[in-house]
């Protein structure tokens, strides 16, 4: 395996001790996912101390270890592990000679990471490197900063926040060439109280940028202003995408394709590309306009781009399509169970209204971290319900009383408490033919009803 760090290279990174010399391939920092040759990094947290799991690190094959305590293994002795972890990412960072794109957003943050990773490596096979998962927050960014390797040709850094002042710091970090944010939603607005505000935190992205860094943002938000103000402090050049015509990144035609996905003919400042966007929805239309800017601003393929949107999967939680057996036939399950808030709602049920199906049927899962306004925002899924053509819901938890109540005896839904009901009266209610949209904040748990449906399609059963 490749060499990624050695024991030296650590010390002097982290200004830690080495005991022993050793070198790493890879690096982590929960034990359950330590492989063969990587480095552990044994921090302590409020509720649980990674010191106590470096046995079971090293039976898993680690090579070496960054702890705060002295252990029997090889390892770089600091004060502070978490501390030495973020001084490993800016060293990783600094030896990087490749471009490196921030990307945050209250929405598509994950797939926009995926799918311009898809668009690079196209070109660039093995030479790009990306944050995995959602690890996007203060222990995730240097983490994905201090996995990738040295000799990388890009780098896409996936970068989340909650509260202001912490996009700041890990834009610091990640240093991008340049900085997207995808779209502005009231997505943990129970910490800021206005869109406006989550806007300002997202525009932190671009004081990080590298100089002559490229901004792009979301013409279509009603925050632009904010974002082109902070963008103009920090970039070069700014970058618009979306479907107004004065977009830099606009839309020229759209229409369905066969799958479900989008054709699209996009203008672009040096160019026009036809491709085919294969997840559905109008949202991945325009996560893949803030993708095209990107390449353009890299100055990358624009066509083997398109061509990996084209052949781009569903990612698990986000979009996946899965068809299950049902009685007489099958049902598509469309699995967004990872995460929540308004906007992301209205535009996956917008999209459920144009599958073609026996029935609609929506589980629903309340969205979290939405303050004061959660009862409101809630109850306004209603509309966005009928507009999606949904035959049936099944709302799941406390925070989706409010619809029930806004839903009234007008629209056929349930209400059930929790994830297990809901597996249970989805699991009897089923039909062929039917389009299922599974979606809800990540707490609520809904991927472990997508799991057991899994597992009734692994066992080849209906009902």
């Amino acid at each position: 395996m490749a060499k990624l760090w050695t024991s030296q290279e650590i010390a002097s990174a982290t200004g830690g001790a080495a005991t022993a010399p050793f070198a790493v391939s890879g690096v982590a920092f929960d034990s359950r996912e330590v492989t063969q040759g990587d480095l552990f990094v044994a921090m302590k947290g409020e509720t649980t101390d990674g010191h106590r799991f470096v046995d079971k690190a090293f039976a898993q094959g680690a090579a070496g270890a960054v702890v705060s305590e002295a252990v029997d293994y090889p390892h770089v002795l600091v004060p502070d592990s978490a501390a030495a972890l973020e001084a490993l990412g800016r060293a990783s960072r600094a030896r990087m000679a490749g471009k490196v794109v921030g990307v945050t957003g209250s929405v598509g943050k994950t797939g926009t990471k995926e799918a311009l990773f898809q668009a690079l490596d196209r070109n660039h096979p093995g030479q790009v490197h990306r944050s995995v998962k959602s690890y996007n927050n203060h222990v995730g960014v240097p983490l994905s900063l201090s996995r990738m390797p040295r000799d990388a040709a890009f780098g896409v850094f996936e970068m989340g926040m909650n509260h202001a002042g912490e996009l700041a710091a890990l834009t610091r970090q990640v240093r991008p060439h340049v900085a997207i944010v995808t779209a502005i939603a009231p997505a943990h607005i129970e910490f800021f109280g206005t869109e406006a505000a989550i806007a300002e935190a997202k525009a932190e992205i671009f004081e990080g940028l590298e100089p002559g860094g490229t901004a792009i943002i979301p013409y279509d938000s009603p925050h632009i202003a904010i974002l082109y103000e902070k963008a103009e402090k920090h970039a070069a050049h700014i970058l618009t995408f979306g479907f107004g015509e004065e977009a830099d990144v606009r839309v020229r035609e759209s229409v369905p394709a066969s799958g479900g996905g989008t054709l699209v003919t996009a203008v672009l400042p040096h160019a026009e590309l036809c491709f085919t966007v294969a997840a559905p929805g109008e949202h991945w239309v325009s996560n893949a306009l803030a993708v095209l800017a990107a390449v353009e601003a890299l100055g990358g393929d624009l066509a083997a781009a398109g061509l990996a949107l084209a052949e781009m999967p569903g990612l698990p939680g986000r979009g996946e399509r899965r068809i299950v057996p049902v009685a007489g036939g099958e049902a598509l399950l469309i699995d967004e169970s990872y995460n929540a808030n308004p906007l992301s709602m209205a535009v996956t049920l917008k999209q459920l209204g144009r599958e073609k199906a026996a029935r609609r049927i929506a589980v629903l899962g309340g969205m979290r971290e939405l303050g004061s306004r959660s009862a409101e925002l809630h109850a306004g899924l209603a509309e966005p319900l009928a507009a999606g053509q949904v035959d049936y819901a099944i709302l799941v938890g406390q925070e989706m009383t409010p619809l029930a109540d806004a839903l009234g005896k007008a629209f056929p839904f349930a209400h059930v408490p929790d994830t297990a009901a809901a597996t249970d009266l989805l699991q009897s209610e089923m039909r062929a033919g039917d389009a299922i949209l599974v979606k809800g904040s990540n707490g609520i748990g809904l991927s472990r009803l997508v799991a057991a449906l899994e597992e009734t399609a692994l066992n080849g059963e209906g009902n």
